[in-house]
């Protein structure tokens, strides 16, 4: 092994108990967060970008540096690939020319993904690599699945692919997705075999981590999202 990574810490012993009532809230009460001025206009830039290739979307949310959106962008040159991410800093470090099929935006993802589901996104693929586990208990409301931004997330539709070293954590996405769209997901044992997407993938593995992802199919359901 090369590398060496904290294991996950947390205070939960399984699934958070309430889950399933933060899921439910989020699917009957809407989203009032105002949308940021500076994501309208990075998705303004974005959605010109896509409107100009005649292309499948695959969306890289919280891409972090970019190599992920690199790597996926050159594996599926059909496609045209965005990555999105909150940090100028990440975004801004040099890892080499963008293929001409990819685009990486500086957007605060829970306005990006309201207003790609307003705009009639419809990705090929949405991987959620390796986010924030927020392994507190407390902290359940800051992880995607807990978030009231999570039915967006899912209304998109088309393959979506959650990974991460906390098994927890994608078994806490598995039951919300489950419950969320009634499509059974389970959790999976994710081996890269060399072949990483991100740096936190490279890491986890090298330092003997066991790596999961869930993984389903979404039809596109952009009712499930409150409006009023």
């Amino acid at each position: 092994m090369q590398a060496v990574s904290r294991a996950i810490a947390t205070n939960q012993a399984g699934p958070h108990e309430d889950l399933a009532r933060r899921v439910s809230r989020a699917l009957q009460h809407p989203l009032r967060k105002p949308i940021a001025d500076h994501t309208h206009q990075a998705f303004e830039v974005a959605h010109r970008w896509l409107e100009g290739r005649a292309a499948p979307l695959i969306l890289d949310a919280g891409c972090g540096v970019g190599l992920s959106t690199r790597a996926l962008a050159r594996r599926h040159p059909g496609h045209a690939v965005i990555g999105v991410d909150r940090s100028a800093d990440r975004l801004s470090r040099d890892h080499g020319a963008l293929p001409d099929n990819a685009l990486l935006v500086r957007a605060d993802l829970v306005d990006f993904w309201r207003l790609a589901l307003r705009a009639g996104w419809r990705p090929a693929q949405h991987y959620l690599l390796y986010p924030n586990p927020y392994p507190k208990a407390a902290h359940l409301k800051m992880r995607w699945h807990g978030h009231p931004v999570f039915p967006a997330i899912l209304a998109l539709g088309g393959g979506i692919e959650l990974r991460s070293n906390w098994r927890l954590y994608v078994e806490e996405f598995c039951l919300a997705l489950g419950q969320v769209s009634g499509i059974a997901a389970e959790v999976e044992r994710h081996v890269p075999e060399g072949d990483y997407l991100t740096p936190f993938e490279r890491k986890y593995h090298l330092s003997g981590q066991a790596l999961w992802r869930c993984h389903a199919s979404l039809p596109y359901a952009p009712d499930l999202l409150p409006l009023s």
